[in-house]
């Protein structure tokens, strides 16, 4: 069994921080196996990562945007090249199938290609004789050392939402990615050192709440990232801006897909199946809740139950596996537990993916589908963050856009729909961050910035994107003035436009 270590900096890509005594597995989902160990970190652990990132930030800071720039475009071609690499990573230590993985990958991608356009995003503001002799002009600086919390569900796609972004605007970087699903990180610290990254600017550790704790602790971070469930989001923001830094937390969802009785049920069926089922449900954009609004509701459910009992499940490098399994088998329990729960409120089970047979003893659950189901059930309420689609019966696009609303979570929604005047009074209406018409998973590309509302997002800027250049830099405004020699003296007033 392989064992994962720290890199908080660069010899061969590989040297490692002392290593702590605590280990954690990493499975195998598809085989239930333990495949290799990930040393925990400690928080000196997590010191020594900042202390490298803290030494790097003056060299790396000064570096022109140019040759910042090039690197991003020599660590793109190289993301590209082994590509199938990490995704085949990825599907090992997730669980996810291949070419989900591959897409993940490529959407990662996606922000390295907007991070490789640094020059021209960082361009400042000039204004000419703003006054007399008097000119204003603009410009961004890097904050430090940053650092990234990230989720197990895309072990690749949510750190590269971070460092590409935070290391070309000129700051150092220590990720802490998923202990469940660690080597995708390791992975890509070696690519950045092999596209010429300078030591101790982007560092890998480790852990788990202890390290994160670190993290959210040390006087050298500046800024911390984080994605993952809403109550860990909340507890990252509230202590990490209680010691003065700045935190984008993003947090969980409950998202909802309003189909309407003018749209294409056939069309609309797939995309509910795609947008539930993908990744097995392992994802903060995943549709949980279809909302059936008037007689659309027993042929939707009648085609989603069909198509939900023919997806094809199993391990993530099985030809033509569609779904793989879930991550562990803590996260295998907990689905099947809110399966039972949902039996238990009264929902009608349409399709009970407990039932699902797939050889060997890997974390798989099947689609399922509940109908009827209600507000007040756990079903509902919870975050299950698996392959369960619930369907909740309304009777108006007024009562749908009302249902949407009143959920805390405010990630994405989606509208399917023949009437362009019901999905603009839907996107002006719904209280959600991201919204897909007649697109079910509305991810917004990487030159634009993604983030939820409400409970989704703990912290004033989303990733990636403009706001992720904001984030990880602070202006500075300056006016000058060049005088001739002057014997007027002084002038004590406001000063202003003349």
């Amino acid at each position: 069994m392989s064992t994962i270590k720290t890199i908080h900096h660069r010899i061969g890509g590989r040297k490692t921080a002392g290593e702590s005594s605590r280990t954690a597995p990493v499975w195998d989902p598809a085989t239930g196996e333990r495949q290799a160990e990930v040393y925990l970190a400690e928080a000196a652990d997590v010191d020594a990562a900042v202390q490298a990132a803290r030494a790097a930030l003056p060299g790396w800071a000064e570096t022109s945007v140019m040759r910042r720039s090039r690197l991003m475009f020599a660590f793109r071609n190289l993301v590209e090249k082994y590509l199938d690499d990490l995704a085949r990573i990825v599907c090992s230590e997730h669980g996810k199938v291949l070419d989900d993985a591959r897409a993940e990958v490529l959407r990662g991608m996606e922000v390295v290609e907007f991070a490789c356009g640094i020059p021209q995003l960082l361009k400042g503001e000039y204004s000419d004789q703003v006054s007399t002799d008097v000119d204003l002009f603009s410009f961004r600086q890097p904050l430090g050392v940053c650092a990234g919390i990230t989720p197990f569900n895309f072990p690749a796609l949510v750190p590269l939402w971070m460092h590409p972004i935070a290391i070309a605007t000129g700051n150092t970087f220590v990720l802490k990615p998923s202990e469940r699903d660690p080597s995708a990180s390791n992975f890509l610290a070696e690519l950045y050192v092999d596209a010429g990254l300078p030591d101790g600017v982007f560092n890998v550790v480790h852990g788990d709440k202890v390290a994160v704790d670190a993290i959210l602790d040390h006087p050298d971070i500046a800024a911390v990232s984080f994605v993952g469930s809403t109550p860990i989001a909340q507890y990252v923001h509230e202590r990490a801006t209680r010691r003065g830094k700045r935190v984008q937390a993003l947090g969980g969802a409950k998202n909802h897909a309003v189909v309407l009785p003018d749209a294409d049920l056939d069309q609309a069926a797939d995309h509910l199946i795609a947008a539930a089922y993908g990744s097995a449900g392992q994802r903060c954009m995943a549709i949980s809740v279809a909302v059936a609004v008037g007689d659309v509701a027993d042929p939707l459910v009648e085609r989603v139950g069909k198509k939900a009992q023919a997806v094809k499940v199993g391990p993530g490098l099985e030809a033509g596996a569609e779904m793989g399994p879930v991550v562990s088998p803590e996260a295998l329990e907990r689905i099947r537990d809110y399966i039972g729960l949902g039996v238990d409120a009264g929902a009608d089970l349409v399709v009970d993916g407990r039932k699902l047979d797939v050889e060997g003893n890997g974390f798989f659950v099947g689609p399922t589908v509940f109908d009827h189901v209600t507000p007040a059930m756990d079903v509902y309420r919870n975050e299950i963050f698996g392959p369960v689609l619930v369907v909740v019966r309304v009777g108006t696009l007024e009562e749908a856009i009302d249902l949407v609303n009143r959920n805390p979570w405010a990630n994405g929604t989606a509208i399917f729909t023949a009437s362009g005047q019901a999905a603009r009074t839907f996107q002006r209406s719904v209280q959600v961050g991201m919204i897909g018409v007649n697109v079910p998973v509305p991810v917004p590309m990487a030159f634009y910035s993604f983030g939820g509302w409400k409970d989704s997002l703990f912290g004033d800027h989303h990733v990636h994107g403009p706001e992720g250049i904001a984030f990880y830099t602070r202006a500075k405004a300056v006016t000058t003035r060049w005088p001739e020699e002057t014997t007027d003296g002084p002038h004590l007033h406001f000063p202003t436009a003349v």
